[in-house]
């Protein structure tokens, strides 16, 4: 097994549809990593994400969905393991209008893409999508419909395709031939 797939991480598929999660606006860090189980490792940590505004996210999220989202997700805290907690659980990506500053970056850092959507929230829960990365990432809804996102930045499109930034740095190292 490989080590993406040890740590839960599942990478957003272009040929594959990824099944939808729906959430409100402003979810903050403390409903991805509640303050009460921080004492415990991620494994813990990510059996209780989501649990006050989604009691079954945990136990019935599979490898391979998103999570769409209203603005302001991920905001509060900069606790990474509120990132870790998706990534464990093998989400392929969140969408959503917008996102937490110090979350936006933990995320890409921890290997979880986050793809930026204005109209993320007229998607449906349950309802399964695909993506496209022509250019501009493209959310296609299961009505047809073509959804735009805001473009990321290839370093951080990298990042998240090679499971986080310290996986990216072992890959250039092994590449360069330098003691990872």
């Amino acid at each position: 097994m490989s080590e993406m797939a040890q740590r839960g991480m599942v990478a957003l598929s272009e040929t594959g549809r990824h099944r939808v999660w729906k959430l409100g606006s402003d979810v903050d860090t403390d409903l991805l990593a509640p303050g009460y189980v921080m004492q415990h490792g991620i494994e813990v940590i990510a059996q209780h994400c989501l649990e006050s505004v989604r009691p079954e996210f945990a136990s019935e999220v599979r490898p391979g969905d998103v999570v769409v989202a209203g603005p302001g997700f991920g905001i509060g805290s900069s606790r990474e393991q509120a990132a870790a907690a998706l990534v464990r659980l093998g989400v392929a990506a969140v969408i959503a209008p917008s996102y937490g500053g110090l979350f936006f970056r933990n995320a890409f850092n921890l290997g979880l893409m986050l793809l930026t959507c204005p109209q993320a929230e007229t998607l449906a829960d349950g309802e399964c999508i695909g993506v496209r990365f022509a250019g501009t990432p493209e959310i296609l809804a299961q009505d047809g419909r073509v959804l735009a996102c805001e473009p990321i930045p290839d370093f951080l499109v990298d990042m998240a395709r090679s499971g986080g930034l310290l996986n990216q740095l072992r890959k250039r190292l092994a590449r360069e031939g330098a003691p990872a």
